[in-house]
């Protein structure tokens, strides 16, 4: 089923699963999947590959902005039974290829572990049905999987969103599980108190770079990983061909009826790539990250601006109203470098568009 083909209940999510979204594609490519399947796999690893970084021939799209080989590195290692940890700068699309990849492999990808400061084990491993616990004692009935047990007894790709937000003891419960690929079931006697990881069973962790509140993983952890960078966009036409047919999708889902103008995104992806690259010409470069995803919600949020309150596409003085949103999130210096940027840089700038954001910088204030 492609994005075209939702049904009436899975348009009324606001973000339906890379299985659901991309399903035509999945069963197209398992149907003509002849290539050597890893044991658990949905799909060959060839297949899976072409459906994260796209193939014309076979009308399969292009999902993951990116380099191919980071694609092909991360499905040899789950292949070979290591987990995968994908690292970055916020922004650089690692949830978006996890969730690819666990779908490309697994069939779903909604088998997800959030990390974060109040993260408990009970949440990646099992917990308890209290009342069940209570009324009959520890039983199979009374058990909560979480999504790491499922995806061990089930056979499928677990994800592990930003594993370094949770505290080290927490993080370090994942040891024996992909170690030993087994998870201990104390309270439950017998054959049911181990549950064994079958064919198809893996990790799939992210971890941010630059974000405060993060953990240190310990050395023992890290030796079960093979670690993949990803990269921000490093050229402007592609990083542009994305911000306009993500804040195009998004905008349609909003009630948008009209699709981003190329000249105001081709404005709003040059501003960020200055900011990110050096502070726009500045030495004290933004703290707040002016990646792509941000690109895509100011591109988002300029469209909705001025469709809801003018009833026309978005235009570069809504840039400059939305950016101030962006900059202002780590630090209130940076809605005062921004301003500088669009003083000092943004008036040399030649074009309509630009001149139309070097006018509006007033909107930074609100």
């Amino acid at each position: 089923m492609s994005v075209d083909h939702l049904t009436a209940e899975q348009e009324s999510l606001q973000r339906p699963p890379a299985e659901v979204r991309y399903a035509d594609e999945l069963a197209a490519l398992r149907a003509e999947d002849t290539g050597p399947r890893p044991p658990g796999w949905a799909l060959s690893l060839r297949a899976a590959r072409r459906f994260v970084v796209g193939d014309e021939e076979s009308r399969v799209s292009r999902k993951f902005v990116g380099n191919p080989s980071l694609v092909d590195r991360a499905l040899v290692t789950l292949a070979t039974n290591r987990g995968l940890m994908l690292v970055g700068e916020p922004g650089t699309a690692k949830s978006l290829l996890s969730e690819l990849i666990a779908a490309a492999v697994s069939g779903t990808s909604t088998l997800t572990v959030q990390g974060g400061a109040a993260t408990t084990e009970d949440q990646i491993k099992y917990g308890w049905n209290y009342a069940l616990l209570v009324s009959e004692g520890p039983s199979k009935r009374s058990l909560v999987p979480a999504p790491m047990l499922r995806g061990m007894a089930e056979g499928q790709v677990v994800r592990f969103e930003e594993i370094t937000r949770c505290p080290p003891e927490v993080q370090d419960c994942l040891l024996s599980l992909l170690s030993e690929r087994v998870v201990a079931v104390p309270e439950l006697e017998g054959p049911e108190g181990m549950v064994f990881a079958r064919q198809g069973f893996n990790v799939i962790a992210t971890a941010n770079t630059r974000d405060r509140g993060v953990n240190e993983m310990s050395a023992a952890l890290k030796r079960r990983f093979n670690f993949e960078t990803v990269f921000p966009i490093p050229d402007l036409d592609t990083e542009l061909a994305l911000v306009e047919a993500e804040a195009t999708a998004l905008l349609a889902r909003s009630g948008v009826t009209v699709a981003p103008e190329r000249d105001v995104l081709e404005v709003l992806v040059g501003t960020f790539r200055e900011l990110r690259a050096d502070g726009g010409g500045q030495p004290d470069r933004l703290s707040a990250v002016m990646s792509t995803a941000e690109a895509v919600s100011v591109a988002h949020a300029v469209g909705v601006r001025g469709w809801f309150l003018r009833g026309e596409a978005g235009s570069a003085a809504d840039v400059a109203a939305c950016l101030a949103g962006t900059a202002a999130k780590d630090s209130p210096e940076d809605l005062a470098r921004l301003r500088r940027y669009l003083e000092q840089q943004v008036s040399r700038r030649r074009g309509p568009q630009w001149t139309a954001l070097y006018d509006a910088r007033h909107l930074l204030d609100g």
